[in-house]
């Protein structure tokens, strides 16, 4: 498991980040405080408090391009 810090303040960024997250096959989740949802779920996210950095989880191999493709979305 690898994770990240993110920052989506803006429906425009969730946007974005669910459509980068659908072209992998891993299992990928988005924490903010104690909530946890899939991170492929753009109703899930928009659950989460966006005012605060959330924490990106993706679990499996080759996780490599995913975080590099996340980058642009890090707090």
């Amino acid at each position: 498991m690898k994770s990240i810090k993110i920052s989506l303040e803006m429906a425009q960024k969730v946007k974005e980040f669910v459509n980068v997250t659908q072209n992998y096959p891993n299992e990928i989740l988005l924490k903010s405080g104690k909530y946890v949802v899939d991170a492929k779920s753009i109703l899930g996210i928009f659950s989460l408090d966006l005012s605060q950095p959330l924490t990106v989880e993706v679990y499996g191999e080759d996780t490599d391009g995913l975080l590099d493709a996340l980058k642009k979305f890090e707090a």
